[in-house]
């Protein structure tokens, strides 16, 4: 269902309605299937005969209603179809003349057995207040995440809208201000829609519009199955807020960092070094230390990345990636998940990802590992479920002297003989450290992995042996090592596996100075 309007421009609220579509049999007894309608929203209740002489007991003593006004009790025949269908009639007009009887505020009896709690705006947001009424001081004081659902803070919002009395029924319990008060000092928040309608109602929860600015201390929050370009308000918890997760809510980054930029057609983040005319500097996340944007449909990480400085962890696995842009602005970032994107190289990685320790890209669907080569801060890499299937491309990590967990399941060279010894042989003197697809390495392993190495030794030398051009300094080369090779001269090119990598032979020198 389509919401009504949000904003100062907002419809009136209309009038509410109540018809008796039809019934059913269930076990001994009736029920009535009962339509309700509120402007574009509509759900149905479903009550028995009995439930009705209940409420008009209540209505009766509570509001003095005419106690002629519901159809009587009928013991004999009282399921007979006649009578049934009559009684459908007479039930609504009598639902009907309820609610033309009270066009402002329905009482509560009546409101929760049209189910207004559940469903209806007033209704929700009474008795949102008088959870929070009993309960709120209790769970500030727990620290737990506290859930809400979209339908939820849409009510509120609504109400905040309409500038009415905050407690407009009457009833001190169920004020809005105890929902402000709450919402003021919660730190912990959970927003989760549902996927297709809502209950027994038409509503599309998750396409609903609310604002978060009623929020003013959060430090986490996590929204999933909302629309992210209907959400308002989050902006106001940048100074506070660390962890911030929105899932199957996203098409693109901006809508969730940079959701005022679309008012703008130059923008740039707070504290930039300005140059040119800029329509507006927008603050950063300040506090912002982990964001989580998985399954959604972003297909780029945009600019608005600038706007998150401080982030150190960042997942964007399930999107629609097809390249790495823009991950040089996050300095302070040590654990990327871009797993299960769309992702086919990953040239020029290094220049982006400089002091990265996790990196999860499994999922994807890269055959070359070359731009990983001088990731050398990185400890752990997940490339399961890719296209890789030469044993050359683990060279390109082979060299990383960090590197400690790496996992190449689901990869066409996971199904070579003997894979797991030939992976370890390209780690060098480094195999003992590695835990390949989750497993420590063996000492079986390691004394193959150690004839593999003399083996490829051995062809080395063969190789250079059978070189006239190179055989008369043959023995000075096979004893030199790379790590004394005098400054001066220029590299030579060697067999990455017969080689340490080049970070180590750096280090190993400036300790062996000390």
């Amino acid at each position: 269902a389509t919401p009504r309007t949000f904003g100062p421009e907002r419809e009136a609220e209309p009038a509410k309605e109540a018809r008796v579509l039809g019934s059913e049999l269930v076990d001994t007894y009736t029920v009535y299937i009962i339509q309700v309608t509120d402007g574009n929203h509509e759900w149905t209740v479903k009550h028995r005969y009995s439930d009705f002489h209940d409420l008009h007991e209540k209505l009766v003593a509570e509001r003095k209603i005419d106690k002629n006004l519901l159809p009587p009790k009928k013991i004999i025949g009282k399921n007979s179809r006649s009578l049934v269908e009559k009684r459908e009639k007479d039930l609504e007009v009598y639902l009907q003349k309820l609610l033309a009887a009270f066009p402002g505020v329905t009482p509560r009896v009546l409101a929760h057995f049209l189910h207004f709690h559940f469903y209806e705006i007033n209704g929700i947001t009474a008795a949102l207040a008088e959870e929070l009424f009993e309960k709120g001081e209790q769970l500030l004081g727990a620290g737990e995440v506290f859930a809400i659902g979209p339908l939820q803070l849409y009510a509120v919002t609504e109400q905040l809208q309409q500038g009415k009395p905050t407690c407009a029924s009457g009833d001190a319990k169920t004020d809005l201000g105890h929902i402000l008060d709450f919402t003021c000092r919660l730190k912990y928040l959970k927003v989760s829609g549902t996927e297709g309608p809502f209950g027994t109602s038409n509503i599309q929860e998750q396409l609903l519009p609310f604002d978060l600015s009623i929020f003013k201390s959060l430090h986490q929050v996590e929204i999933s199955h909302c629309d992210a370009k209907h959400i308002r308000g989050l902006v106001a918890s940048k100074p506070t807020l660390a962890t911030l997760s929105v899932r199957f809510s996203a098409t693109s980054m901006k809508e969730v960092l940079v959701p005022e930029a679309s008012e703008f057609d130059e923008w740039e983040p707070e504290g930039t070094a300005l140059e040119g005319p800029v329509t507006a500097v927008i603050p950063t996340w300040q506090a912002l230390t982990t964001l989580d944007l998985s399954h959604n449909s972003i297909s780029e990480i945009d600019e608005s990345v600038k706007l998150i400085p401080k982030i150190e962890f960042l997942d964007l696995s399930h999107n629609g990636l097809l390249v790495v842009d823009n991950l040089q602005h996050l300095y302070n970032l040590v654990h990327l998940d871009l797993s299960y994107n769309k992702l086919a190289s990953l040239e020029g990685l290094h220049t982006k990802l400089g002091n990265i320790k996790t990196l999860n890209l499994a999922g994807n669907l890269l055959e070359s590992l070359s731009g990983l080569h001088k990731l050398y801060s990185l400890v752990n890499l997940d490339l399961r479920d890719n296209r890789i299937e030469q044993m050359e491309e683990v060279r390109s990590i082979g060299s990383l002297p960090c590197l400690e967990h790496v996992s190449l399941l689901n990869n066409p060279l996971s199904i070579i003989p003997d894979y797991r010894t030939k992976v370890l042989a390209q780690f060098g003197e480094r195999a003992s450290e590695v835990c390949l697809d989750d497993t420590v390495t063996t000492e079986k392993e390691l004394d193959t992995v150690e004839v593999l190495k003399a083996i490829q030794k051995a062809k080395e030398v063969k190789s250079k042996l059978s070189n006239p051009e190179k055989r008369g300094g043959e023995d000075s080369r096979l004893s030199a090592a790379p790590c004394i090779r005098p400054s001066s001269s220029p590299p030579t090119v060697a067999p990455a596996s017969a080689s340490l990598p080049q970070p180590i032979l750096s280090n190993q020198g400036i300790l062996g100075d000390e």
